[in-house]
């Protein structure tokens, strides 16, 4: 008998305690959603501070643009999108939140159009929005590596992809059949302090986790010719854009899964310096 209370009491406690596990793991899970919650409402809320103060305008050709040299033939996508106005972005009021904007960035197909900002590293963003308060959420922000003053090979930027569709969310968007059936996504805009800039998208993937695609410094044109194949062929598909050791490049990467990210490349094919 003593034994057979000896088990119901530990069935009891082993019972209680699964309880309370749960009880704990549903608490924390609603924890969680309200953090999420009031991240992406943050996030919304500058978004919307910021289109209100930022002034940007489409630009047409002068004297300072310059057009980068191809050899893409006559009916391809190049020829075509370098006739697109390049965007001039007036960050005089933004730079009274953030002393560290940078630049803007825009991409077709996606709800990417935002500032991004650049410090001394590459984990404050991770946790903070662009007025430097704390989020989970993040910003956009480049890599502290990148100068910013024209002469990068491989300018790169991160955000968070967030499933509100804030920040990177919809860079996702690139594997899709929608957005990759569509040509006139093939193209991305930047701003900066030092110029505009007209980017041609070469390459599109999800990928585990690696470091290999950020590199930034390459010892010759040939190093980041072989840098710039090696993205080519892993792209998800044939963009038919070729890539040349003079070239410089644009990378966007955003977290896809726990172990996976996915990322956009693009050629600079035209930009106006200020």
């Amino acid at each position: 008998m003593k034994i057979q209370k000896g088990r119901v009491r530990a069935r009891t406690i082993i019972s209680c305690a699964i309880a309370l596990l749960c009880i704990a793991g549903i608490g924390y899970s609603g924890f969680k959603i309200i953090e999420w919650k009031i991240d992406s409402n943050k996030t919304a809320a500058q978004t919307e501070q910021i289109n209100e103060l930022t002034k940007i305008d489409e630009v047409e050709d002068d004297d300072n643009t310059e057009v980068i040299a191809s050899d893409e033939g006559e009916e391809s996508l190049y020829r075509k999108f370098i006739k697109m106005s390049l965007i001039d972005v007036d960050y005089s009021e933004l730079r009274k939140i953030n002393n560290e904007v940078a630049g803007w960035v825009q991409v077709k197909g996606t709800n990417i159009n935002y500032p991004f900002v650049s410090s001394g590293n590459n984990d404050y963003y991770l946790t903070h929005s662009f007025d430097k308060s704390y989020s989970r959420a993040g910003w956009v922000f480049s890599d502290f590596r990148n100068k910013l003053d024209g002469t990068d090979k491989n300018t790169i930027l991160y955000a968070h992809g967030r499933y509100d569709e804030t920040m990177f969310g919809t860079l996702r968007n690139i594997l899709s059949s929608g957005w990759l059936n569509n040509s006139d996504n093939f193209i991305v805009r930047t701003s900066n302090a030092s110029e505009n800039a007209l980017w041609q998208v070469f390459s599109v993937y999800k990928i585990p986790t690696k470091n290999d695609y950020i590199q930034t410094d390459f010892s010759s044109d040939d190093s980041f010719k072989s840098f710039a194949d090696m993205l080519k062929n892993r792209s998800a598909h044939d963009f038919q854009t070729s890539v040349s050791g003079t070239d410089r490049i644009l990378t966007l990467s955003t977290c896809y899964s726990k172990n996976e990210r996915v990322v956009l490349h693009a050629k600079l094919i035209k930009k106006s310096t200020k």
